[in-house]
């Protein structure tokens, strides 16, 4: 990432159900980071259409949707993601493409996608417990990865998200906004930082 270019992120949601609280968490931190002037792509891992993760495969066994991911994670600076807590971890759509995104493909390692990318994490699930478990699984496996990710991760209770209510009506918990825009702002901070080499990378252990 050239100093002085844009911020480039890629935002990700865990759910698979169409109009979910945690797609409407993920489109409010679009949103503030769009205000802050950085670029935003939006990946549904739905349309991955990847299969259970098998490891070891040829490079020629490896699904479509692998290259996709990889390379538009190469793409991208940091990552916004939001995943609802199911059973106290990870969901499965999301898990699973964190795990084909680490396949090696065509000489290319195998975290080289993720390594020294910055994520922001954010949670909706029924409990805010629930949610927070979740989160520091998701931060277990990213930090496993390469990825930095940021130090305060927020987790919201399904009742903060209306789900399936037009945008005016689905926010009731009136700290969500500013607690996201401030998450985002943080984020693009360290991003911009990174640019000017003044965020310390980690090694991967």
């Amino acid at each position: 990432m050239p100093a002085g270019s844009r911020i480039a992120l890629l935002a990700l949601s865990g759910s698979a159900r169409s109009g979910s609280r945690n797609r409407r968490l993920l489109d409010l931190a679009i949103n503030a980071a769009v205000a802050i002037e950085a670029d935003v792509s939006v990946l549904d891992l739905r349309d991955l259409e990847l299969p259970v993760y098998v490891p070891g495969l040829e490079a020629s066994a490896v699904p479509q949707g692998v290259l996709v991911i990889r390379q538009i994670l190469c793409a991208h600076d940091g990552l916004l993601i939001c995943s609802p807590g199911y059973n106290g971890s990870v969901s499965v759509l999301l898990k699973n493409a964190l795990e084909w995104g680490s396949q090696p493909t065509f000489g290319t390692g195998s975290l080289a996608p993720f390594r020294d990318k910055i994520a922001a994490i954010m949670s909706v699930s029924e409990h805010v417990e629930s949610g927070e478990i979740a989160l520091q699984h998701l931060r277990t496996i990213l930090q496993r990865m390469g990825v930095i990710v940021m130090p305060d991760a927020l987790a919201f209770a399904d009742d903060a998200i209306a789900a399936d209510a037009i945008a005016a009506d689905a926010i009731r918990d009136a700290s969500v906004v500013p607690r996201v825009q401030r998450q985002v702002r943080l984020l693009i901070e360290a991003l911009r930082a990174q640019q000017h080499g003044t965020v310390r990378t980690r090694p991967l252990r």
